[in-house]
Order: C-alpha cells, then structure tokens, then sequence
C-alpha cells in the first residue's frame, strides 16, 4: 500500500488488470480509489473507482449455459460476463459449450478456469482503460504472473514478472524477473524529454529517492537516464538499489 501510495503522488496513474469479478475484488481489497481505472473479469469489465460505473465488454453468459453447469454440480463463480470454476472441470466445461453451440473460450489462471465471450481478454480492458485516461500502451509497464496475463502483458512497452510467476510469462521477450521485494518502475519517453519536466533524468532520480524514503541513493542511474529508457529499483529492508536500465520494447507499427 505505500507503494502504491507514493506511485499515486507522484501523478502516474494506476490501473488494476484482474480476473476477480468486481464484487469479490471490493469485499477483499478497500483501497480500489488508488487506481484511475480497474479492469475485473479479465478484460470484460472496466470500473472507473472515483464515479463507481462500470462499463461490460461482454454479454451475459448464456442461462441455459449456467443451468447445464449448474446440473452439472460443479463449482461455479458468475460475474457479468466471466463465469468461473477450478481445474479439473474444464472438460465438463468445455462439453457444454459443443453441446450449446456457443461462442466463448476457456482462459486458465493458475488453478482457475474462466470462460468468456470470444475475443475478450485482460488486453482489450486495458486498452480501453488507457483510451479513457489518453494514455499510449508503449509508455506502460506491466506487471504479471498467470496464463491470462500473456494478452495485457504484450500490449504494454515493458513487462515484469514476479518472482512467483509461470515459466511462460518469465519467458516473454523483454520480460523481467522481479525479485520478491517492492519494485519500482520508471520510463521516460523520449517523445517527451524536453517538453515534460516529469521525463528530466536529475527529477527521475529525485522521485525515486523520494519514493523509496533514502536521500542517499545511488545516483547514476537516475541522474543518467537515457531518453527512451526504463529504470527498475528495488526496495529490501529499506535499502534502495538501481537494478538495471531497460529497453523496453519497440512501437508496434501497422502494416
């Protein structure tokens, strides 16, 4: 929470990309008002904390398909437009979207199994997130651990994994496999390097110093921060230390 905290006051923005569904995300997390937008049921819905309205990307789930599961007698968690269970029952599942001749796809979440309608992921809920804020995809650093992170992870300029992650998200490219203490991100692009005081190298270090609570330090990184560069600062024991300067990858370009 300090973390996050200090990220806020330094006029970044947060966004929160789950698979929860939202009302199990408010009963167990109270402070969703540190984040500028939430993006619940892993795409399918995007909640703006400060106005509490939310905006689905998906239909319902389909009645006759929650009946059939529900016949089914299988473990069941139902949202707006996720519908949840555990491994193990992917196959009852799965049967019954043949059987109904429906649209949906099956994503996997560390144990979980959440089906969905076709085409949404935690990508197109953080995309619309950042359309909302005005905010480009290739100036975000993403934070990840699961199956269903692999879309949202790929859409942002850097990616990390936890230390706890999936070999497979470990294995993005440009991915970083963060230790187990607080991390700390910081991306100057270059497109604004001389127009936005926020991208100056000496006020980077000066925000990283401020926000990891040491005035000492170590200031060659920060104070030498390349344009389009990122900047990975770890935090153990209250001792603050630059990891290594990142190359975050390139803008994708169409066709």
């Amino acid at each position: 929470m300090v973390a996050l905290n200090r990220l806020k006051r330094s006029g970044r923005k947060l966004l929160m990309v789950t698979g929860r569904e939202l009302s199990d995300l408010k009963r167990v997390f109270s402070r969703l008002d540190l984040f500028d937008r939430v993006i619940a049921e892993n795409g399918a819905l995007l909640y703006q904390p400060d106005s509490d309205e939310s905006v689905p990307f998906g239909d319902p789930p389909p009645p006759e398909f929650i009946e059939r599961l529900k016949r089914a007698a299988i473990p069941l968690s139902i949202g707006r437009s996720i519908v949840a269970t555990v491994e193990s029952h992917e196959t009852t599942v799965l049967d019954v979207i043949c059987d109904l001749g429906l649209e949906l796809q099956i994503i996997f979440n560390k144990g979980a199994v959440m089906v969905l309608p076709a085409g949404v992921n935690k990508a197109i809920g953080l995309a619309s997130g950042l359309n909302e804020l005005g905010l480009s995809p290739h100036n975000v650093a993403g934070i990840g651990d699961a199956e269903n992170d692999h879309a949202f992870l790929g859409l942002c300029g850097a990616s990390a994994a936890v230390a706890n992650a999936l070999p497979s998200i470990k294995k993005l490219p440009k991915a970083i496999r963060c230790p187990s203490d607080l991390v700390l991100f910081y991306w100057r692009p270059p497109a604004r390097a001389m127009t936005d005081p926020l991208s100056s190298p000496r006020v980077a270090a000066e925000e990283f110093r401020r926000a990891v609570g040491d005035s000492s330090a170590p200031p060659q990184f920060g104070d030498e921060l390349p344009e389009g560069m990122g900047l990975l600062w770890r935090v153990r024991d209250g001792v603050s230390r630059a990891l290594r300067l990142i190359a975050p990858r390139e803008p994708r370009r169409d066709p």
